[in-house]
């Protein structure tokens, strides 16, 4: 990653902020179909755990009055004024509401084409197998707007590893497109679902197009089976996305890096029936992962960034962040800032983003 300042002026005082120029900001992994931005408040009931918490998201979606499309434009243009150009979304499929997300939030994508970059995930959260009806409308969604197959706890959801693994497995490679599972399950079940996961992409020969969503098992550095699964995933390319979430585990990054396991961040879910909490800005997500990472060098605190920015748009293949080229680039972010480090604990609102040459003014 680059980043470029212009000089200090020998007259300014010594705190004086350069012009900082930055790639552009890559959500790895955000919910927009489910949002209340620009909504009204939502009340959110306890949840006791992932079952209450898919529970409530059903009924909350099943309430609101404003339609996908427009609650999920509200939230992506936010993101796309605090600099994000590119981002993975995943929007549920099941059959209690057929495909109106899908077809809602790629309307919105849509609309925002000439500054954002959407992959959406078509992700059946409310099961997969155990929700009779659901696995032909993930088929259909691959035709209808939908560029990547999601999965989702293929044990403690769907009651299945291998039949889960079957499903999303075949759907990608029909429709030769990319895979995104949530694996929220913790302990040796959730690391022995990893193992299961990169043998089964090394078979398929999808290395590098498989990506983990949160992988909680891989953040408890007790776990003894933990390295092996770290090195597995790296055989297969798998990719792990996290969100640096309230109490939720985070991974340790030196880990992650050791055995060569890429990290990329997103928001996962905005002010909907899961959290009250989140902004859709990845500036706010770095800073996020740096104070729940512990980062305190500015080698950390740039990784942070580089992980919000860079590392998310290979995952992605958003060239506007991956081909930056500093302060002559057509897509670039422009803050006032003196270093990376110092951007990512201040987590200033960029000045100016610029998309193909042009400031956007949306």
């Amino acid at each position: 990653m680059t980043a470029c300042s212009t000089p200090r002026d020998p007259q300014n005082p010594a705190g004086a902020q350069s012009l900082l120029v930055t790639p552009g900001f890559v959500d790895a992994h955000i919910h927009p179909d489910k949002t209340t931005w620009g909504s009204g408040w939502l009340s959110r009931p306890p949840a006791q755990d992932l079952a209450d918490l898919i529970g409530n998201d059903l009924k909350a979606q099943l309430s609101f009055e404003d339609a996908v499309e427009d609650r999920a434009y509200a939230l992506m243009k936010h993101a796309v004024l605090t600099g994000t150009m590119a981002m993975r979304a995943h929007v549920d499929v099941g059959s209690q509401i057929g495909l109106k997300n899908i077809h809602g939030v790629r309307a919105a994508a849509e609309r925002l084409a000439s500054c954002l970059d959407v992959q959406i995930v078509a992700f059946p959260q409310f099961g997969l197998l155990t929700n009779p009806g659901t696995l032909d409308l993930m088929e259909a969604a691959l035709s209808e707007g939908a560029d990547l197959v999601g999965g989702i706890d293929p044990e403690s959801v769907d009651g299945d590893l291998h039949g889960h693994l079957d499903a999303v497995f075949g759907l990608a490679n029909r429709h030769g497109r990319d895979l995104d599972i949530h694996l929220h399950d913790e302990g040796p079940g959730g690391l022995a679902q990893l193992h299961v996961i990169a043998k089964r992409t090394m078979a398929e020969g999808m290395q590098g197009r498989v990506t983990i969503g949160h992988g909680f098992a891989l953040c408890d550095v007790s776990q003894p089976e933990l390295g092996p699964t770290l090195d597995a995933m790296a055989e297969a390319g798998i990719w792990m996305a996290t969100c640096a979430l309230g109490a939720d585990p985070v991974p340790m990054l030196d880990l992650m890096e050791r055995h060569g396991v890429k990290v990329v961040l997103g928001s996962d879910g905005v002010r909907d029936a899961w959290t009250p909490f989140g902004t859709g800005s990845m500036m706010d997500r770095a800073h996020l992962l740096g104070y729940r990472t512990g980062a305190l060098t500015d080698t950390e605190l740039e990784r942070c960034f580089r992980i919000a920015t860079t590392a998310g748009a290979e995952l992605v293949g958003a060239e506007v962040v991956s081909g930056f080229s500093g302060t002559c680039s057509a897509d670039r972010l422009e803050f006032a800032a003196n270093s990376i480090p110092e951007l990512v604990v201040d987590r200033p609102s960029p000045l100016r983003v610029v998309r193909g040459g042009r400031t956007l003014a949306l």
